[in-house]
């Protein structure tokens, strides 16, 4: 039987005018953006605002660790400052290693007032934290830029 299928097209050039964007590297920006926005509502929803409007249950926590309400305004304010900045370009990378930071306090405060208990849980938020901080790190350059000139 005779070959009828036309002749095959010329490879596409190698050198081509117009970039290529991989999917792979678009998915990995919008999965760390994913990955920052949760971070955000967590620490600004469920750690933050608790400590803010004083509900019972950080009020009872920080008064049995005996740093009363200053203590327990002072960390919410500090993680809804970092919950913010999660979603601020220039303030990204900075976000993730000063919540990072932040968690580390958390951990040695879990570990030292209430025997461990849930002493995993900063640990965990870490390791997405530091991720968002390595990731985003390209933005560290404008922001010194920007505190220099200020």
């Amino acid at each position: 039987m005779p070959d009828t299928s036309a002749p095959a097209a010329p490879a596409a050039s190698v050198t081509s005018a117009t970039p290529v964007t991989p999917s792979r590297g678009r998915g990995a920006r919008i999965a760390l953006r994913a990955v920052q926005v949760l971070l955000a509502l967590f620490f600004a929803v469920a750690s933050a605002s608790p400590k803010l409007i004083a509900h019972s249950s950080a009020a009872d926590t920080f008064a049995e660790m005996g740093w009363g309400s200053a203590g327990m305004y002072a960390i919410g304010v500090l993680e809804l400052a970092g919950a913010i900045a999660l979603l601020i370009p220039v303030l990204q990378s900075a976000a993730g290693v000063a919540l990072s930071a932040l968690m580390v306090g958390a951990f040695v405060v879990q570990l030292a007032y209430f025997d461990g208990e849930q002493a995993a849980t900063p640990l965990i938020l870490m390791v997405p934290l530091l991720l968002v901080a390595w990731a985003r790190r390209g933005h560290n350059e404008e922001l010194f830029r920007l505190i220099r000139r200020a």
